[in-house]
């Protein structure tokens, strides 16, 4: 079902149009298209709904959440994807040192492999965050210019590619095609991985798997580190509160993470990098712990969750053993 805007259009508002002429002569952009493109952006209701902050505390809860991403339906998928693409992801991981396993999950979390690639026109999107963000989410300004910001490279990006600026859809926060990369995100880490001469996130699997792994290279994904390792603790020296402090950036050498009361066995303790504590919480019941590496730190820059994380890193893992069932 498309969820397409039916709000006023944005032509009639003089500070966004003068936003427009701004950003064309910032991008040396035509002026009237940009004013055309950005004057037929239509205010969203539901993309103010859907960006609202929870109306109560959310309660976290691990399994609960893993149990949307890792399900027979997406894994079966994943296979699939796997399988018709093994030839691509294996040079997308020789090339970028991203595991076939990493890149499928994020695909998968993300899209289904290209089910859902979002309803919403981008150009509404985009627009509506920019002008109408609400005010009420305790980071609207900052947001407000971000999206101005993600206007200026999706109308960028179009215009290089003579492309329709109304016609892509992608997500209630504009963002777009299999791995739902932002515009920015577009301009920054996309590739062309199919060598046909564009780059097309929505059609093309191989500028997807190529995009995707660019993105973790560029973001210090290191090859062969796993992403974490299971963690038990020793009560009589636990300091948690410590172990908690930095949340999910890897900030503990492997002494002070273990002075601290963690516990590591195994490979683990051959790790030479920095550590973080990560922790699932599961609502009512006993939370989840691993120790992080840089890695799975790497993971969050794509979504800034450890739950989101874990889903990419275990439905990967689900998808790699259902091929060898």
């Amino acid at each position: 079902m498309q969820r397409n805007s039916a709000g006023p259009l944005y032509a009639t508002r003089p500070e966004v149009m003068a936003f427009a002429g701004d950003l064309a002569a910032r991008r040396d952009l035509d002026p009237a298209w940009v004013k055309s493109a950005i004057g037929q952006a239509r205010y969203s209701a539901t993309v103010v709904k859907l960006m609202q902050p929870a109306a109560k505390p959310f309660v976290k809860n691990w399994r609960v959440y893993r149990s949307r991403f890792i399900d027979p339906v997406r894994v079966a998928a994943g296979v699939r994807f796997w399988q018709a693409n093994q030839a691509t992801l294996e040079r997308a991981e020789k090339e970028y040192g991203v595991p076939i396993d990493i890149i499928v999950g994020i695909i998968g979390v993300e899209t289904i492999y290209g089910r859902d690639t979002g309803s919403f026109r981008v150009l509404d999107a985009l627009t509506t965050l920019a002008f109408d963000f609400p005010a009420s989410h305790p980071r609207a300004k900052e947001r407000s210019e971000f999206f101005k910001g993600e206007i200026e490279q999706f109308l960028t990006l179009q215009s290089r590619r003579s492309a329709d600026p109304l016609e892509p859809r992608g997500s209630f926060a504009g963002a777009m095609g299999m791995p739902q990369f932002m515009p920015s995100s577009v301009a920054k880490y996309a590739v062309d991985f199919d060598g046909d001469g564009k780059i097309d996130l929505w059609n093309s699997p191989a500028d997807v798997i190529g995009s995707v792994a660019s993105y973790f290279k560029t973001f210090n994904w290191q090859p062969g580190m796993p992403t974490h390792y299971p963690v038990t603790f020793d009560k009589t020296r636990l300091d948690m509160d410590a172990l908690m402090a930095p949340d999910i950036l890897p900030t503990f050498s492997m002494a002070s993470f273990t002075a601290k009361g963690a516990v590591l066995d195994g490979p683990a303790q051959a790790h030479s990098g920095p550590l973080a504590l990560i922790e699932l919480l599961n609502g009512p019941d006993t939370p989840q712990y691993v120790a992080g590496t840089e890695n799975f730190y790497t993971i969050t820059r794509y979504n800034w969750s450890s739950y989101y994380a874990m889903a990419v890193i275990e439905l990967g893992q689900e998808i790699k053993a259902a091929r060898l069932r």
